[in-house]
């Protein structure tokens, strides 16, 4: 009995330690899914229909589609579609900072500002 409790404990810890369980190194790519912060219903009930050419002609500069911001912890933004922190590229831009209502970018020690997008705030 002791002994096959020593043998399910060793086989737990194996499986629970070893590399394919510990996948740090997850990378979401976000290019062809829909915005999360476009409601997919009005509030009148209606479906909405993304458009997907809008969605393609927004990679083609700084298009600020939300931001999460903590001014004590890190913060993020969803730049052209993608999830982007201090420090992560945007094309040839690289971010520099994170506010509540703007991302700041550098490109060439020329700085960018580029204020949230409100979509539907009517």
């Amino acid at each position: 009995m002791l002994l096959n409790r020593k043998i399910l404990i060793i086989l737990f810890l194996v499986l629970t330690l070893s590399p394919a369980f510990c996948q740090n190194d997850f990378a979401y790519n976000p290019r062809g899914r829909r915005n999360p912060f476009i409601p997919l219903v009005t509030p009148e009930g209606r479906l909405l229909k993304l458009d997907k050419q809008e969605e393609a002609a927004s990679g083609a500069g700084l298009s600020i589609e939300g931001i999460i911001y903590d001014k004590y912890g890190r913060c993020f933004a969803i730049v052209n579609s993608m999830v982007v922190g201090i420090g992560d590229p945007v094309g040839d831009y690289r971010v520099l900072k994170i506010l509540e209502n703007k991302v700041i970018f550098i490109k060439n020690g020329e700085l960018s500002e580029v204020e949230l997008t409100k979509k539907g705030a009517e």
